[in-house]
């Protein structure tokens, strides 16, 4: 059916009218171009972006009144209109996409911390918690029922409530130096400097605290965004940057200073040597995808499920790289890319997550493996390492990179928590304080060298504790019902390591020798080997005769594990495993180098009983 030209003219019209109708129930108003009253007091402040051209569309308010608290009145916030009890009305008015992904989040859920927090202090109810509960769906399309933390009546709903929130995308902190952020979308999109005070040119909010830096918001965070949250537990934002906190927060220098970098929670860093992609220049978004970051919008109960890229995706194992031609206008690194300093474009083969999904920064030119600095511009090559003779070690097939690749991982050993009734401590959740106040010692940190185990692919990888924590709880009337309590893991009472990436990645990797040769890589802690015993050196008067730094030991003849490794299908390494590790030292000690053509085949362990390895053995 063909329209004459007023039909036409009208079905335009309408069509306009109906699109106007539309942004302005999504909470997107149109700039009239007059000063508002809001501009008549923060005459100078920035503008957020140029998508978000005035106020009232993010804040609300009254834009033509002069009183300041009337216009202030029905105000989103009004500091943060981000925060999570109005980005319905707010932020997601515009991006209802973006919001259904972060809601499922575990940077706002956070329910896998309280999940593993719970195993640690209590065991499991069956429940799933989350920072303010909610309705939503597992990768499999199953519903999914988050209850808030705030009902979780135990030790870790606590515990979470008032030390782990105040990292959380759901919190806002406003008091710590260094890891202060808001809530919210604007955790991320509104960078806080180290004293979250307010340094941009509008004078009626200059040296306010908690502010963000500037009203400008960032459409790419920064590294200093993501080292806010990251600086503890695994400290994958310090190890990137090449920082170490050490023992007890004060790391000593020359002279028994303390380091020279200070961070949240009055400790001190000294330098070591930076993650390569650190060292080139590479931003963490560089590597991680908006969906590790913002979620994909289905509920993960733990990090590694949500987490979607690999090393494998730009540098190939078994297999080169895959990767998918745009072919869609729709395409989502066609839409992301809007955002970087060079937007990709149909035809262009994008590389493929561990996931099977479209990066939307990394792709195939030329035969090489681009990645584009998001925030940078610059272009970084990655290099491919299928069928080099270092990765095609038979024997090596279930390693993951960073096994052999990472030059530190961050351990921390015999976390000791007291929970005392006696003292009331903030419940940044609830937001008031209540009875009990936490604490924590730990008896001993290091990084190197780091225990190996079978991780939730069946992949051999680093483990760091996780958690060694021994609980105390006083009581109100100052009587101790917990004296260094152990929780039950899996039907018996016992410490946990947990497989870890500790973004410490370095280009040359650990030694053959260290590795085969050195039973602490093994599990075994920095032990002894005395005959057929193992005594072990690094222990805590509640683990006398369990060293904390391993997991191992040798009984009767046997390897026996003493400790748990968490994460579904993780595993300590088992006897024959380590027998088999132990073995090839007999080889490295003539064959030395991953190049070697002895190590394309399966190793014969009997090959020194043959007429040429006796005449060499016999001129030595």
């Amino acid at each position: 059916m063909r329209l004459n030209n007023n039909q036409s003219r009208l079905y335009t019209s309408c069509t306009w009218f109906f699109l106007l109708v539309l942004i302005l129930l999504a909470g997107c108003s149109v700039r009239s171009g007059k000063t508002t009253a809001c501009e008549t007091c923060h005459q100078h402040i920035e503008k957020v972006s140029a998508n978000h051209p005035d106020c009232i569309s993010c804040h609300g308010g009254d834009p033509g009144e002069k009183n300041k608290n009337a216009s202030h009145l029905l105000m989103f916030g009004p500091k943060n209109p981000a925060a999570p009890q109005y980005w319905d009305k707010t932020c997601g008015a515009c991006h209802l996409y973006q919001l259904g992904r972060v809601k499922a989040n575990l940077m706002y859920t956070a329910t896998g911390m309280i999940k593993n927090t719970q195993l640690t202090w209590e065991g499991a109810d069956n429940q799933l918690y989350s920072s303010r509960g909610g309705d939503g769906y597992d990768a499999r399309g199953n519903p999914q029922r988050l209850k808030p933390v705030a009902e979780l009546d135990h030790l870790s709903g606590e515990l979470y409530r008032k030390f782990c929130s105040q990292c959380h995308v759901a919190q806002e902190t406003g008091d710590v130096y260094g890891a202060s952020h808001s809530s919210g979308c604007a955790a991320c999109h509104f960078p806080y400097n180290d004293t979250a005070t307010y340094q941009g040119k509008d004078a009626t909010l200059t040296g306010k605290t908690p502010y963000s830096a500037s009203h400008a918001m960032e459409k790419l965070p920064d590294n200093k965004t993501c080292a806010r949250c990251h600086n503890r537990s695994g400290r994958i934002a310090l190890s990137y940057d090449g920082l170490y906190d050490g023992n007890n927060s004060m790391v000593p220098t020359r002279n028994g200073m303390p380091g020279p970098v200070m961070l949240s929670g009055s400790r001190n860093a000294t330098h070591i040597a930076a993650d390569v992609h650190s060292v080139a220049g590479m931003d963490c978004i560089d590597c991680h995808t908006s969906r590790d970051v913002m979620g994909d919008g289905y509920v993960y109960e733990n990090m590694y499920l949500q987490t979607e890229i690999s090393c494998e995706d730009c540098h190939g194992g078994a297999k080169p790289p895959s990767y998918r031609e745009i072919t869609r206008e729709n395409d989502e690194a066609l839409r992301e890319s809007k955002s970087y300093k060079m937007q990709m474009r149909p035809g262009m083969k994008m590389l493929v997550t561990a996931k099977g999904r479209s990066y939307s920064n990394v792709f195939y030119q030329d035969g090489v493996v681009h990645v584009l600095g998001k925030r940078s511009g610059k272009l970084f090559k990655s290099k491919v390492i299928t069928g080099t003779p270092e990765h095609t070690i038979v024997g090596h097939g279930r390693m993951e990179c960073y096994a052999c690749h990472s030059r530190t991982v961050a351990q921390c050993y015999g976390c000791h928590t007291t929970y005392d009734k006696t003292k009331t401590g903030m419940d940044f959740i609830k937001g008031v304080e209540t009875p009990g106040r936490f604490s924590e010692k730990e008896d001993y940190r290091m990084l190197y060298p780091f225990p190996l185990a079978l991780n939730q692919r069946g992949r051999i990888s680093p483990v760091t504790p996780g958690c060694q924590t021994f609980v105390t709880v006083v009581e109100a009337d100052g009587t101790t019902s917990k004296n260094e309590y152990v929780a039950r893991y899996r039907g018996k009472q016992q410490l946990r390591f947990a497989p870890f990436y500790s973004h410490n990645t370095g280009k040359k990797a650990v030694g053959c020798g260290e590795c085969h040769g050195n039973p602490a890589f093994l599990g075994f802690g920095q032990h002894v080997v005395a005959g057929g015993s193992i005594d072990g050196t690094l222990i805590c008067e509640q683990s006398a005769d369990k060293p904390l730094d391993g997991f191992l030991t040798l009984q009767e003849g046997k390897v026996r594990a003493y400790s748990a490794i968490t994460r579904e299908n993780s595993r300590p390494l088992n006897g024959k495993e380590v027998r088999r590790t132990l073995a090839v030292n007999v080889c490295i000690i003539c064959h030395d180098k991953a190049r070697d053509p002895i190590y394309r085949k399966e190793l014969n362990y009997r090959a020194l009983d043959d007429a040429l390895h006796r005449r060499l053995l016999s001129d030595r």
